[in-house]
């Protein structure tokens, strides 16, 4: 096989890596899949209220317990309405508003506890990984939180500071930052123990050797050299932390622990409609629909990721 030439080579070297780390992911169909559907449900969700201009919270009294219209294809008794496409629940809220307005804050809490989590695992990561006195004491932290049943250690924070926090920031702002630090807090460990691992590696590289033997100090080696090198196991891990903060909110607020009864949330429309699942069993089909796809969508995207970000099998 001939050697390749001048041009060749040149166009090779020129070629930026972050070029073949999306060659990768569109590669990934799961990932193209579930990024476009995480897309279509932000903006879904985000500019909902104003292509569907109705408040979750209006009671309808003479349009209750309307079924969906598309009941009327096979069923031509059922009661059904224009107005609400989606139907209306016993109270004749707009289910199709409801379910909007539950995305926004399921999706608000996803992100920030996710964000809060990444900052802490990763500042836990790298001070851990960078400096020798604090590894044990870190370390052994992190086990300790990762050793507390992860449920019962949420259900104890929201008995607790349930109270105190609505009455200092209001019913909804109060549980909104509580439930967003309640999970902040109990979902950092695998950030940092990966973290950790990778910047053990680093440590002993070639240019972070260098950067030390001309006595860089250690608040510019950590943003300069180090943090840019982990951040691909941090994208990974901010992925799969969006979808274990969606699911764990869904839980609390089924639980009937997380905002109040007239606020919605995915996991809140469940809850609510629970009782009547036999009768109306739509109600908790689409936002269980929506809980799932959204889950199953930032998974995949986890995974596209994963694949592109590794040299290994982005050289396959």
């Amino acid at each position: 096989m001939p050697a390749p030439g001048p041009d060749t080579r040149l166009a090779l070297a020129g070629q930026s890596p972050w070029r073949d780390v999306g060659r990768q992911f569109r590669s990934h169909k799961g990932a193209v899949l579930g990024l476009a559907f995480l897309i279509l449900v932000t903006l879904f969700c985000a500019f909902g209220p104003w292509l569907w201009p109705v408040d979750p919270g209006d009671l309808d009294v003479r349009n209750k317990d309307l079924r969906p219209i598309y009941h009327a294809l096979w069923d031509r008794e059922a009661r059904v309405a224009w107005a609400h496409p989606l139907g209306s629940d016993n109270l004749g809220r707009d289910l199709l508003a409801s379910l909007i307005a539950g995305g926004r804050v399921s999706l608000a809490v996803g992100w920030t506890a996710m964000l809060l989590a990444l900052v802490i695992g990763t500042g836990v990561g790298v001070l851990a990984g960078y400096f020798r006195r604090l590894d044990g004491t870190l370390m052994r932290l992190t086990d300790l939180v990762l050793a507390l049943p992860l449920l019962p250690l949420l259900l104890v924070m929201m008995l607790l500071f349930r109270d105190s926090l609505r009455a200092a920031f209001g019913p909804e702002t109060g549980i909104f930052l509580l439930i967003v630090a309640a999970i902040g807090v109990t979902s950092w460990m695998h950030t940092a123990r990966i973290v950790r691992g990778d910047v053990l590696a680093l440590k002993e590289r070639e240019f972070v050797l260098a950067a030390r033997s001309i006595g860089t100090p250690a608040r510019r080696m950590i943003p300069r050299h180090i943090l840019p090198n982990v951040m691909s196991p941090i994208m990974v891990s901010a992925t799969l932390g969006l979808a274990s903060a969606i699911i764990t909110e869904s839980a609390l607020s089924f639980l009937g622990l997380g905002f109040p009864s007239d606020f919605p949330t995915w996991g809140k429309l469940l809850f609510d409609q629970t009782d009547r699942m036999a009768d109306f069993p739509e109600r908790v089909l689409w936002p269980g629909l929506a809980i799932s796809l959204t889950v199953l969508s930032v998974n995949y995207i986890g995974d596209g990721l994963r694949d592109a970000l590794d040299p290994r099998i982005r050289g396959r």
